[in-house]
C-alpha cells in the first residue's frame, strides 16, 4: 500500500511542478510519520524518502534512536520550551517556532551543543483562533529579533492552512505566505537565510506547490488513514 501511495503522491507532485513551471527538485516531500510504527517508516525509507515529520518530541527522539542516522527529522508540531533540549540536536528543521521566547530557548540549547539550529517561523496566515503561529504583520518584527541569536538560522516560513473540503480555498493563504516570504527576504536581515516555504498537506499539497511550497508535509497520503479502532 505504501509503495502505491508514494507513487501516486510523486505523480501528483511532478504534475503540480509542471503546471507551475517548476523543477521537481525544488520540492522536498516530508513523510509525516506521527503515530506510525518504525516498520512503516522503514517501508518508506526503502523508496528513497529521507525526510520525516513528527509532531511530538518524544516520538521523534525515540524513532531517531532506532532508525538510520542519515534521515532528516522535521519537528512540525507545537514545541514547548521545556522540551527543546531533547530535540534541538536531532531535528534538521524545527518548523513550529512561534515566539521569540521559544527561539531564545532553542538558541540556548543549540549553543550548549555547539550547533546552529535551522528554524522556520510558523505563521497563522489564515488567522485561525485554534492555531498556533504569529500573524502575518508580526512576522517581520519577530524574525528581526530572532536574527540576533547566534545559534539559530531562520530558514523560512511555515503554515498549517485551514482544513477545507476544496483545496482551492487555501490557494489565497499559500499565495499570501509566499508573498510574505518575498517581502521579508527583500529586507536582507543579517543571519536570516530565507529559502524554505513549508506549506501544504495531504489535502492541498498540489495547490501549495503551485503557489511556491518548497516543503510539503504528507501523512495520510502516504501512510493511509489512521486506524482509530486500535
Amino acid at each position: 500500500m505504501i509503495k502505491e501511495n508514494l507513487f501516486s503522491v510523486e505523480q501528483k507532485i511532478q504534475a503540480a511542478c509542471k503546471r507551475a513551471g517548476r523543477k521537481r527538485e525544488e520540492v522536498t516531500l516530508i513523510a509525516v510519520s506521527k503515530t506510525k510504527p518504525v516498520s512503516m517508516i522503514q517501508e518508506v525509507l526503502e523508496e528513497g524518502i529521507l525526510d520525516f515529520g513528527e509532531n511530538k518530541v518524544q516520538e521523534l527522539t525515540s524513532k531517531f534512536d532506532v532508525l538510520p542516522n542519515n534521515l532528516r527529522w522535521h519537528l512540525i508540531g507545537h514545541l514547548q520550551t521545556n522540551k527543546v533540549k531533547y530535540v534541538v540536536d536531532k531535528a534538521a528543521f524545527i518548523h513550529s517556532v512561534d515566539s521569540y521566547k521559544l527561539a531564545e530557548q532553542i538558541n540556548k540549547e543549540a549553543a550548549k551543543k555547539g550547533i546552529i539550529s535551522n528554524i522556520l517561523i510558523e505563521v497563522n496566515i489564515a488567522r485561525e483562533e485554534t492555531k498556533y503561529g504569529v500573524f502575518a504583520e508580526e512576522t517581520y518584527p519577530v524574525i528581526k529579533e530572532i536574527a540576533k541569536l547566534k545559534n539559530i538560522c531562520v530558514r523560512g516560513l511555515m503554515t498549517i492552512a485551514p482544513f477545507v473540503d476544496n483545496s482551492e480555498k487555501n490557494r489565497e493563504h499559500f499565495r499570501n505566505l509566499r508573498q510574505l516570504m518575498i517581502d521579508i527576504k527583500m529586507k536582507n536581515i543579517d543571519n536570516v537565510n530565507i529559502d524554505v516555504l513549508s506549506m501544504g498537506m495531504t489535502g492541498d499539497y498540489e495547490v501549495a506547490i503551485e503557489e511556491g511550497a518548497t516543503m510539503i508535509r504528507v501523512g495520510t497520503g502516504i501512510f493511509g488513514e489512521r486506524d482509530y479502532s486500535i
